[in-house]
């Protein structure tokens, strides 16, 4: 038995004393009978007294219970993923990006920097590469993108010259009769006036700010997110847990830090290709060739052909040229870098690769297949590495 730690008369008795004062012994009955008892387990190791045996789980009405509260729990939470679906992908999205930072933050905690000061660090460290980046960009690529807006009509009426580059490869691929089936489906939703772009450009800065402000708390409570999740898990499976997903934490890590290298690779290759060669609106489309580049497989080939096509306006030999190279960087990309600077890291199939992307996509689109990698990766490490000896044993 120890003292109310508010110094309360009744503690000694296993009534609160901050709750349903004044206390009646006389008119507690069995309750009162029930808090001497609670007094006599609390102690100075667990003041809200040890935990009791477990019910019987083979009692029938234990059963019964757990049923209709499992199939009550399924429907809730498919319930709950439906209707929150947009602010789980802000959540998980966060979470992604704060275990893909978590390797420079835990390499300056382990400089012997504190974690409050190594989260603000890399958060700073960030934000100055990409602002000094904008601060010297964006009055280019506002004249370019000013540029290519103003250029747009004369490329159309070059479309449907079959005497030009564009004009014949218009021909020979179907170029407006593709833009036009786009238009003619999602013409509506595309112009719907200033009141709908206002909108487009409010929801994507405030989620901006919610993945950035999110971020920030996993990177910093990252720890005891860490702790807290093992200690959810049985201990006689703790330990096994501990080292396949702290291996699963390095491999999210691992590849969104190789991503980013592999980004900013493609769009200073296209930025130098396309100075060398004088493509126009060269850092616009740098820039476009970066942040496509973070899609998988497909980003860099999507934005291989928008280059390609804007290249097409110089000459046919230049747009040619251009597509051959985007070709040989998707292959050098694919064969080299990939697996010297995320490959060894992640090791997924080409075909799970794939099918990953693919499923990523269509679920949740461009954060989908942003993300479908290393998600792939973590299921496979468990199926190698639970199911499969399970399996074996079987």
């Amino acid at each position: 038995m120890i003292p109310n730690p508010a110094g309360g008369p009744d503690a000694a008795d296993g009534h609160h004393p901050s709750v349903a004062q004044p206390h009646q012994d006389d008119a507690e009955g069995p309750v009162a009978e029930a808090e001497a008892r609670a007094a006599g387990l609390s102690t100075e190791a667990a003041p809200l007294g040890r935990p009791g045996r477990p019910m019987d789980h083979r009692s029938p009405f234990f059963i019964g219970m757990a049923a209709a509260a499992g199939v009550a729990v399924t429907v809730l939470a498919v319930e709950l993923v439906v209707v929150a679906r947009e602010a789980l992908v802000l959540i998980g999205l966060s979470l992604f990006i704060a275990i893909g930072l978590e390797p420079a933050v835990s390499w300056l905690a382990r400089g012997r920097v504190p974690r409050w000061a190594a989260v603000p660090a890399v958060f700073l460290t960030l934000f100055g590469v990409i602002g000094g980046f904008l601060a010297v960009a964006i009055p280019q690529l506002v004249e370019q993108a000013t540029a290519l807006a103003a250029q747009v009509p004369v490329y159309l009426e070059e479309l449907q010259d079959q005497h030009t580059a564009l004009g014949a490869f218009n021909q020979q691929f179907g170029i407006t009769d593709g833009l036009r089936d786009a238009l003619g489906a999602g013409g509506a939703g595309l112009l719907t006036g200033v009141l709908g772009a206002g909108v487009l450009v409010l929801s994507a800065v405030s989620s901006t700010v919610i993945v950035l402000v999110l971020t920030a708390y996993f990177l910093a409570d990252m720890p005891r997110l860490r702790r807290g999740m093992y200690r959810m898990v049985p201990a006689s499976r703790r330990p096994r847990v501990i080292l396949i997903g702290d291996e699963v934490f390095a491999k999210v890590g691992a590849y969104v830090l190789g991503l980013i290298v592999l980004c900013l690779i493609a769009g200073s290759s296209a930025l130098v290709w396309m100075l060398f060669l004088g493509i126009p609106y060269p850092l616009l489309l740098a820039f476009l060739v970066l942040l496509l580049d973070v899609i998988p497989v497909v980003g860099t080939t999507t934005a291989g052909v928008v280059v390609t096509l804007v290249a097409m306006t110089v000459s046919l030999p230049v747009g040619l040229a251009t597509a051959g190279f985007f070709v040989v960087y998707r292959v050098v990309e694919d064969y080299v870098l990939v697996p010297r600077i995320i490959g060894r890291a992640v090791e997924v199939p080409a075909l799970l690769t794939v099918v990953a992307l693919l499923l990523g996509g269509v679920l949740l689109g461009v954060v989908g297949a942003v993300v479908a990698i290393p998600v792939a990766a973590a299921v496979l490490l468990i199926v190698r590495e639970v199911i499969v000896p399970r399996l074996d044993t079987a």
